[in-house]
């Protein structure tokens, strides 16, 4: 039976097969209809999930214009005047090579603008253009997304079980964990 295994190249996400074997599944699970085998009923509850996140970013792109990603990077840059490239993409948590490619396509929009800092002329300042922020009075909230923001709704104790949890689920899948510094508006 073969077996995915996700990784990350870049911005790319691919799947690389490798052949393994997979458990099987009882007599009972095999005729038990899907809803009532606990494995099916997690991989609905993922469905819900992520189909609430794409249709957020399908109305954040229909309604403002532009990806999840750069909505909410421009929202970063709204809410923080002068901030730098590294903090956002802390603010963010991504590679800073990611919020660097956010800032550009922005800036190229011309939704944001870049300023050298100071003495240190790599160290750059951004600010938000009156186009970011017609954009931003138009798009859907909430900027960061529907899952972060219902990920901080949620108690410690129940953000720490869930942890522990996906970790388990993430080893299960064997995967790449590079993936984890792409904000979910570009995959």
């Amino acid at each position: 039976m073969e077996c995915s295994r996700w990784t990350v190249s870049r911005y790319h996400v691919r799947m690389n097969t490798k052949t393994t074997t997979a458990p099987r599944a009882t007599r009972k699970e095999q005729t038990a209809p899907a809803s009532t085998v606990p494995a099916m009923r997690v991989l609905r509850r993922f469905r819900l999930v992520f189909n609430a996140v794409k249709t957020h970013f399908r109305q954040v792109e229909k309604d403002a214009g532009i990806g999840g990603a750069q909505l909410w990077a421009l929202s970063v840059v709204r809410s923080n005047p002068g901030i730098g490239m590294n903090d956002l993409a802390r603010a963010m948590d991504v590679h800073q090579t990611t919020a660097s490619n956010l800032v550009k396509s922005l800036v190229e929009r011309e939704m944001i603008v870049v300023a050298k800092n100071g003495t240190d002329r790599r160290a750059v300042t951004l600010r938000i253009l009156p186009n970011g922020t017609k954009v931003l009075r138009k798009a859907p909230g909430p900027f960061a997304g529907v899952l972060p923001e219902a990920l901080a709704s949620l108690d410690a104790r129940t953000l720490s079980r869930l942890e522990r949890d996906l970790g388990k689920l993430i080893a299960a899948l064997e995967v790449d964990e590079r993936a984890a510094g792409i904000p979910l508006g570009q995959l």
